[in-house]
């Protein structure tokens, strides 16, 4: 009898609760349904009403949202930088010094393609406004990487991001220099399209040291088709969008006299949508300069005795990975007329950003106008000459003029060209 009472409250306890786990739908159905009362006309559902026109305004400009953001996918093919001149950024340098030699003019100048003398048509001096756009790695890595001096409490986002990103809201001089900032992991996120208001570059620097990264993925070569030519992507954060997406426009479509992109990165990318190749070719096409700041290195030359030749099973880089990262970024800023610092120590940032700085600034426009006789797909040799002292004579053995060493044409849009 004891027995039986004990058990009771047991069996109880059971059947709640699986009345309790069982489906909501179960649990509706078991309930005895109450009818709706009859409307007016006697149906039992009401009819719905005819919208009104603000809503069917609504509705029509929803599904044309949807339409463009379903036909505006990101395709993997290289998108084709189209132009009807050749664009080229120069820094003029002394030889032996280093020395920027800046208060040149446009005769001063020459350009020759696959060695044939080309007529200047455009030319802008140092004082022409600048626009910039700061690509950042923003992943789990980036922690990792930055704070290989640091150690665990002074996080790569602190260590490297910060620093650089500071130094951008100080290096924009309105009313004229324009920023915008992209963080990348596994995909490209605008911070800020351009501006030239340093309270907002300021909060793109919170945003960034506030956050901390959410993938260890390093896209490298999306994030760098996605700053050059654009496309579709995340919207851009410190613009409050109710859109999830949308269409964001590249540094090729900035009309800028001096335009580059200042690169923060490991240098190496885990799976991005194109190859090595076609990222190589987006650079060429676009004529950008990129100047970078790799953290691979920094991590690489701690750690290298430790590290294995190929990468661990669980995603660990190792050599051969990092020198392959070197390689790319070397590759990237010589062909884009830019300049690569790998960095060593956190100590070397300053230093770093100082020679950005005055390269930037120094940077001398150059445009000639493109030969109707163009090879589709092919690349170009630039050579381009100074004569300092204006004798007629080009300075080749003093002086050297840093830009990008070739234009690559767009290839046709054919089927066999974008099987990559």
């Amino acid at each position: 009898m004891n027995t039986r009472t004990s058990r009771s409250p047991l069996i109880v306890l059971l059947l709640v609760a699986t009345i309790l786990a069982s489906p909501a739908s179960w649990v509706a159905q078991s309930k005895p349904q109450k009818g709706t009362p009859p409307t007016e006309s006697g149906k039992k559902n009401q009819r719905p009403t005819p919208m009104s026109e603000e809503e069917k305004k609504k509705l029509e400009e929803e599904k044309k949202r949807l339409e463009e953001e379903k036909n505006a996918v990101i395709d993997p093919d290289v998108e084709k930088v189209e132009s009807n001149i050749v664009l080229i950024d120069a820094v003029v340098l002394n030889k032996k010094t280093g020395q920027i030699i800046g208060g040149l003019k446009k005769g001063n100048f020459a350009i020759f393609e696959n060695g044939v003398k080309q007529d200047l048509t455009s030319f802008a001096t140092p004082e022409s406004p600048i626009t910039v756009s700061l690509v950042v790695e923003f992943s789990k890595w980036t922690e990792v990487f930055g704070s290989a001096q640091g150690g665990y409490f002074e996080p790569g986002t602190s260590e490297v991001i910060k620093p650089v990103a500071y130094f951008l809201s100080r290096f924009i001089k309105p009313p004229n220099d324009y920023a915008s900032v992209i963080a990348f992991d596994i995909r490209p996120t605008p911070i800020t399209d351009f501006t030239n208001d340093p309270a907002r570059l300021n909060q793109t620097v919170d945003i960034l040291v506030r956050n901390r990264p959410a993938f260890r993925e390093t896209n490298l070569f999306d994030a760098l088709k996605f700053a050059l030519v654009g496309g579709m992507g995340d919207s851009v954060i410190l613009e409050n969008s109710e859109k999830e997406k949308a269409m964001y426009g590249g540094m090729v479509d900035v009309k800028s006299k001096r335009r580059a992109i200042i690169l923060v990165a490991s240098g190496i990318d885990t799976f991005s949508k194109i190859n090595y190749d076609q990222a190589r070719r987006v650079i060429q096409e676009a004529g950008v300069p990129i100047y970078i700041i790799s953290t691979g290195n920094l991590f690489y030359k701690r750690y290298e005795p430790y590290m294995a030749a190929t990468d661990g099973l669980i995603g660990q880089p190792g050599r051969l990975t990092f020198l392959q990262a070197q390689n790319t970024m070397n590759t990237f800023a010589k062909e884009s007329g830019g300049v690569h610092f790998p960095m060593t120590f956190e100590g070397e940032i300053p230093g770093y950003l100082n020679s950005i700085n005055a390269l930037l600034r120094s940077q001398y426009s150059l445009a000639y106008d493109l030969p109707e006789k163009h090879e589709p797909g092919k690349k170009y040799k630039i050579e381009v000459k100074v004569d300092v002292d204006g004798d007629g004579t080009f300075d080749d053995k003093n002086f050297v003029v840093q830009h990008r060493p070739f234009y690559s044409t767009p290839k046709p849009d054919d089927k066999d060209n974008k099987k990559k």
